[in-house]
C-alpha cells in the first residue's frame, strides 16, 4: 500500500489497524559510468514497494535527496546540508505523528545518510523528552535499516559478485536499479575494470581520487536478473524485520 496512491480516508482506515509506516530514504548522486543518479533512492523504494504490496503495510513517499556533498563534482548530484536534512526528517515525523503514526521505519539506501539520520532521531527523541512534563501523547519510535544489511542480502551479493562489488556504484545496487528500470541499462567500458579504493573527503578530492565516480567496484557485472534476485531476498527480509519492529515495545 502506497501513501501517495491512497486517499486520506484510506489512511484513516489503515491507522485503525496499524500505527506503522516504512519510509524509503536515499540520495540523488552520481553512481559511476553505468549507474543511475537515483540509485540510492530507487533501491529502497523498489524493495519497500515489493514488500509493502506483499505484506499489506504502508510505504510512504521516498525521501530522495540526502547527504551527497562529496559527489558534488559530478553533474546531476543534489545534496542537503545535514541541518536541512535533520529539519526535514523531524517535520516528516511530526506530520505523521499528528495523524497517529507511532512507528516510523526509515529504510535507507545511502551510507552517507547514516550519521545524519541518527542525529535526526536524537532531535526527534529530544523534542519528546523536553516536552514530556504534562504531555499525554504517545512517543514516536524510529528505526533505521540499511537495505544491504537485511538478512541474506550480503550473502547473496557475495555469491554473485565475489570480486568487484566495491563500496560505491556497486554491482549489487546497479543491478537492483536495472531490475526496476530494464530500459535504462547502460553498457559502458570502464578502466580500470575494478575502481580504486580510498577515503571520502570533499567533492574535489573525491573527483581526483575516483575520476569516474566508482569506489572499488566493477558494476559492469550488473544485470536486471541479478537485481531481481536481490529484490526478492531483500523484500522478504524487510517484511520480517519491519514486523519485528512493530512488535517491539
Amino acid at each position: 500500500m502506497q501513501l501517495h496512491q491512497s486517499t486520506w480516508q484510506e489512511i484513516d482506515a489503515y491507522l485503525a489497524g496499524s500505527k506503522g509506516i516504512v519510509l524509503p530514504i536515499g540520495s540523488t548522486e552520481q553512481h559511476g559510468p553505468n549507474g543511475l543518479l537515483g540509485t540510492d533512492a530507487i533501491c529502497p523504494e523498489v524493495i519497500a514497494k515489493r514488500a509493502g504490496d506483499e505484506a499489506g503495510f504502508l510505504v510512504g513517499p521516498t525521501f530522495n535527496v540526502g547527504q551527497a556533498q562529496h559527489h558534488m563534482a559530478f553533474a546531476g548530484t543534489i545534496t542537503l546540508r545535514p541541518s536541512t536534512m535533520i529539519a526535514v526528517m523531524v517535520d516528516w515525523t511530526a506530520s505523521l505523528a499528528r495523524h497517529g503514526f507511532e512507528k516510523i521505519y526509515w529504510f535507507n539506501g545511502h551510507g552517507g545518510n547514516i550519521a545524519t539520520i541518527n542525529a535526526a532521531f536524537a532531535e526527534i527523541y529530544g523534542e519528546w523528552s523536553l516536552k514530556r512534563a504534562g504531555g499525554n501523547s504517545v512517543p514516536v519510535r524510529c528505526q533505521l535499516r540499511n537495505w544491504w544489511e537485511l538478512s541474506g542480502v550480503d550473502r547473496l551479493c557475495k555469491e554473485m559478485f565475489p570480486v568487484g562489488e566495491g563500496s560505491h556504484a556497486t554491482a549489487s545496487e546497479v543491478s537492483v536499479t536495472y531490475a526496476a528500470y530494464p530500459d535504462e541499462v547502460k553498457r559502458v567500458e570502464m578502466s580500470p575494470k575494478i575502481a580504486p579504493n580510498g577515503p571520502i573527503l570533499d567533492a574535489d578530492d573525491y573527483r581526483r581520487r575516483f575520476p569516474d565516480g566508482r569506489i572499488g567496484s566493477d558494476p559492469s557485472q550488473a544485470t536486471p536478473e541479478k537485481g531481481e534476485r536481490i529484490i526478492a531476498v531483500a523484500s522478504a527480509a524487510l517484511i520480517a524485520d519491519y514486523r519485528a519492529f512493530l512488535a517491539a515495545s
